[in-house]
Order: structure tokens, then C-alpha cells, then sequence
């Protein structure tokens, strides 16, 4: 039975939601109604961060969104070095939250939605015999489900409007898969199937869909954003104390965001000698382009009535899926294997 204590707990809790909807609701209402309005996930860093100011400095009302309200502080310096921070509100949205996803689209329901970007995830490293089911499924939480929830929860408003555009941040790993990270691979697998099948369906409502596939770019992806797998944690702690291929270790500051300051499993990886090559190779690339041109190729999706169903962004990208095309698939597959370090 429930006691007394945590009754008023929940009927708290209850009414601090309520009025904080009722508060944003309020907030929502006081801006200008003749501008777009377009939220954007995952607004703290990368991609999403970028979007939000370039949408601002084009005219736009952003809707940024982030897991962590502690974070804001780089999307805020940005917006404020561009001019644009009166024309972005910053808001809590766990993706995997699904209160959260509710009280922001009721949030929103008060006016004109006219963009949904949806750009949080993150990527797992590890290779596929390496990756646990829970961290297989913490995945696909993210970087698939959570699209759909997002977007579930707003398409009831974009069908009764009639107009508004859906991008979904996927990569080149949705339609190509590498080694080393199979979990992400898969998770923009099944963001791009799903995607396709969503843009046919709303196609005939006026609602238009579209995906961005970028290849590598300097996001943090691989270093801030990215999660290694249990199993291949050695590998990194490995490559922080010596690194046999003239590469700088891993700074210590790195080593911790990937998770590496967690204990090892008893078990130890036979995969871990091929995925420290693995990550000797990712940080030692080449300096990677600017990821302001996908900010502006958002932008300029968002400005298309008529928007294709994928844009591939990145000249690597487009490099990868020309030699698929083209080459013999044993030739292909000895390329990327090569080009990974894990054959050596």
C-alpha cells in the first residue's frame, strides 16, 4: 500500500510537470509567430550544435534540445559569437525519456512546427563478437529507437498541419558496414530502412523526409561522443601506456570519456591487439573537414519542397559507396580491411 510520504512525492511531482508545460507553453506562446520553427536533438555538441545556430542565423526559431542542460554552454557561446541567441531556446529532452519526448510535444502542439531534426546518438566501438546484448541494445536505444519515439510524438501535429520536414542524422554507416563498429553500423542500418518506409508513407500528407549520411568529420564522435564496448576497454588502456605505431597515446582525458576508466571484464578480448590497430588508425587520420557543411546542408533541406531521400555528405563518403560500386566485392572488402589496420 502507498504510503502517505510517497503519495505527496507523486501528486509533487505530478504538478511541477504541469506547471513547468504550462510555463514553457507560455514562453512558446511570446515569440514571434511569422518565423520557422524547428526543433533539433542532440543541440549540445557536433552536428545538432551547428544546425541550431546556422538555422538562427537564416531566420529560423530553434528548438534546441539536450540530455544534459550542463552542456549548453558551448551551443550558448556559439549562438552568442553569431548574434542568434535571442532566437534559440534551449531545452531538457532525454531521447530516451519518453515522459520528457510527451511534455515537449505538447509543449510545441501550440504552434507551427515546421522541422524536426533528429540528430542525438552516439557510436559504440567494438567488434560484433565483443559487444554485449545490453550494450547492443543501449545502442539501438538511442541512435534508432529514440528517432522513432521523437518523431512518433510529433507526427500527429505535422499530419494535422499538412507541411513540415523530417531530417534524420544517420551517416555513411547506414549503408555501409566497417569493422570495429558493428553496433553503430546496424543501428543506422535500421534508421535508414525505417526512414524510408516513413517518407513513402507521408509523402501523400505533405510531410517531407529525408536522410543525411556523413561520412568522418570533426565532431568528437569518436573521442567525446564515442562508448567502448567492456570487452575492448583493454585495447584502449593498452594504447594509452605504450603504441608501438609512433601515434601519441590516448590523452587521459579521452581514455576516461570512452570509458575506460571502468574495470575489465574476466574474460579478456581476442579482438584486442586488431582493435587497438583499430583505434590507432581512427585517432591518427587526417585532420577531418569542417562539420559546418552539414549544418548547411540541413539548412538548405530544410529550404527544399521537394528534398530527396538521402544526402551523402562528405567526400569520403561518396568516395566509399563509388568504389563499393564499382570494384569486384572480394577487391572492396580488401580495401577496407586494409584501410582498418586489422588484417596487419
Amino acid at each position: 500500500m502507498e504510503s502517505n510520504s510517497g503519495r505527496i512525492r507523486s501528486n509533487l511531482l505530478t504538478e511541477l510537470t504541469s506547471y513547468n508545460v504550462c510555463w514553457m507553453k507560455r514562453k512558446f506562446l511570446s515569440v514571434a509567430t511569422n518565423d520557422p520553427i524547428a526543433l533539433i536533438t542532440g543541440a549540445s555538441s557536433g552536428f545538432g550544435l551547428l544546425t541550431a545556430v546556422t538555422l538562427a542565423e537564416r531566420g529560423w526559431r530553434v528548438i534546441a534540445t539536450m540530455r544534459d542542460l550542463e552542456r549548453r554552454s558551448r551551443l550558448e557561446e556559439a549562438a552568442r559569437a553569431a548574434g542568434v541567441l535571442d532566437r534559440i531556446e534551449i531545452l531538457l529532452l532525454d531521447v530516451n525519456d519518453a515522459a520528457q519526448i510527451a511534455a515537449l510535444a505538447a509543449t510545441m502542439a501550440v504552434r507551427p512546427v515546421h522541422a524536426i531534426v533528429n540528430n542525438a546518438g552516439f557510436a559504440m566501438a567494438g567488434f560484433c563478437d565483443d559487444v554485449s546484448d545490453a550494450e547492443l541494445r543501449r545502442q539501438f536505444d538511442t541512435n534508432f529507437f529514440a528517432y522513432a519515439a521523437v518523431t512518433r510524438a510529433f507526427l500527429p501535429q505535422l499530419r494535422q498541419q499538412g507541411f513540415g520536414h523530417i531530417v534524420m542524422v544517420s551517416s555513411i554507416s547506414g549503408r555501409v558496414g566497417f569493422p570495429g563498429i558493428g553496433s553503430y553500423v546496424a543501428s543506422k542500418h535500421a534508421l535508414e530502412g525505417w526512414t524510408e518506409s516513413l517518407r513513402l508513407e507521408m509523402l501523400p500528407l505533405g510531410i517531407q523526409v529525408a536522410l543525411v549520411e556523413p561520412g568522418s568529420f570533426e565532431t568528437g564522435i569518436w573521442t567525446r561522443g564515442a562508448v567502448v564496448c567492456e570487452a575492448a576497454q583493454e585495447a584502449v588502456l593498452d594504447h594509452g601506456r605504450s603504441d608501438d605505431t609512433g601515434l601519441p597515446p590516448i590523452p587521459p582525458s579521452t581514455r576516461k570519456e570512452w570509458g575506460a576508466e571502468r574495470s575489465l571484464g574476466t574474460l579478456p578480448s581476442p579482438n584486442v591487439d586488431r582493435m587497438k590497430k583499430l583505434v590507432s588508425r581512427v585517432l591518427g587520420s587526417k585532420k577531418r573537414p569542417n562539420p559546418q557543411i552539414v549544418a548547411d546542408c540541413i539548412a538548405r533541406i530544410l529550404k527544399t519542397p521537394r528534398p530527396r531521400p538521402r544526402y551523402v555528405v562528405g567526400a569520403d563518403a561518396r568516395h566509399v559507396l563509388l568504389l563499393r560500386t564499382l570494384l569486384p566485392w572480394r577487391l572492396y572488402e580488401q580495401l577496407i580491411v586494409k584501410a582498418s589496420g586489422i588484417g596487419e
